[in-house]
């Protein structure tokens, strides 16, 4: 797989996140404000991931994209947000998409 169909699939695959993400109740210690302001950054990644990919800066996009995905797994590891990453066959769909 090239790195530019590389990117594709993870910038396919964070945007069907961003589709169907749901901000969980949130515990002690996080308010609501917050984990917005963190998906708000993680959404403002996915965005410069595409910039990046459609000026052919592949290694910069990339790297974009893996702070966004970064970021949406921490905030789902703490319970703070409701997502799930799609399975293969929808990622070519959601590529097919794009």
């Amino acid at each position: 797989m090239s790195l530019k169909e590389l990117v594709s699939r993870y910038v396919a695959s964070a945007g069907h996140v961003f589709g169907k993400i749901t901000i969980a109740d949130c515990g002690a210690g996080f308010s609501l404000d917050n984990v917005k302001r963190v998906v708000e950054l993680a959404k403002a990644y996915l965005e410069d991931a595409k910039y990046y990919r459609d000026k052919g800066k592949l290694r910069v996009s990339l790297a974009s994209v893996a702070y966004c995905e970064g970021l949406l797994d921490a905030l789902k590891m703490l319970g703070m947000v409701k997502f799930e990453w799609p399975k293969i066959e929808e990622k070519s769909k959601a590529e097919k998409e794009r």
